[in-house]
């Protein structure tokens, strides 16, 4: 993963983890480099980000456990370029993160593929909370019944429950605070790539701290011990 690099690997991952983790700008880790007598760019830490977010997270979905089977679904505002995206996200009762989706627009088409990319992934929940939100209801509906003619045995397969109740939702809300509160010193999102990217790199602390991954089921590992078993 690190070959060919100008850096020791060590110095990458720590930057890469205080930058998804923590409330630090990039020029706050160029800082904070420079006084442990390391010169790297924060353009460079960016770069950093923007290429290792990505595979740290796809190793890091290999490893997670399995979520639970009743899901909660709402999306939330992120700025790029001064204009508002939308982040869709999905939690189970226990508060684990189910899936993500950063999407340019807020409609019908972007629920849909948010539904599909987590039903492809972590199967069939038996039930799904959501707000009020009509579109979010109508993405259900179409992705479930596309789901349940897939499979052979759809009489056995009952329709997925939904309930619409923005009090019940308030699960999902808490949740997303994690989220917000550490893009605020990104002072904006420069483009959609490395939004979704960097928006995935921070889910994935995100799920870190909460445990997601098999790993840490009979042991209590730190961020940096999860960032290096990843990187491994």
């Amino acid at each position: 993963m690190f070959k060919g690099r100008h850096f020791d690997c060590s110095v990458i991952l720590l930057c890469v983890r205080w930058y998804l983790a923590y409330n630090l700008s990039l020029r706050n880790l160029e800082e904070m480099m420079n006084e442990r007598g390391i010169s790297v760019d924060h353009t460079t830490i960016h770069r950093w980000t923007v290429h290792y977010a990505p595979l740290l997270l796809e190793q890091f979905n290999r490893r997670k456990r399995p979520v639970g089977r009743k899901w909660h679904i709402d999306e939330t505002y992120i700025k790029v370029r001064g204009q508002w995206k939308y982040l869709y996200r999905a939690i189970d009762s226990n508060g684990d993160t189910v899936e993500f989706w950063f999407s340019e627009r807020r409609n019908l088409a972007a629920a849909k593929r948010f539904l599909r990319k987590a039903l492809k992934r972590h199967g069939r929940p038996e039930r799904i909370v959501i707000d009020g939100s009509q579109t979010n209801r109508e993405a259900i509906l179409s992705c479930d019944t596309a789901d349940r003619l897939q499979v052979r045995a759809r009489r056995d397969v009952k329709p997925i429950r939904i309930r619409q109740s923005a009090y019940l939702n308030n699960r999902i809300e808490q949740d997303h605070r994690a989220i917000k509160r550490r893009i605020r010193t990104t002072l904006g999102f420069k483009s959609i790539n490395s939004a979704r990217v960097i928006l995935g790199g921070i889910e994935m602390v995100h799920m870190m701290r909460k445990g997601q991954a098999k790993y840490t089921c009979n042991s209590n590992l730190s961020l940096a011990e999860q960032f290096e078993r990843l990187a491994a």
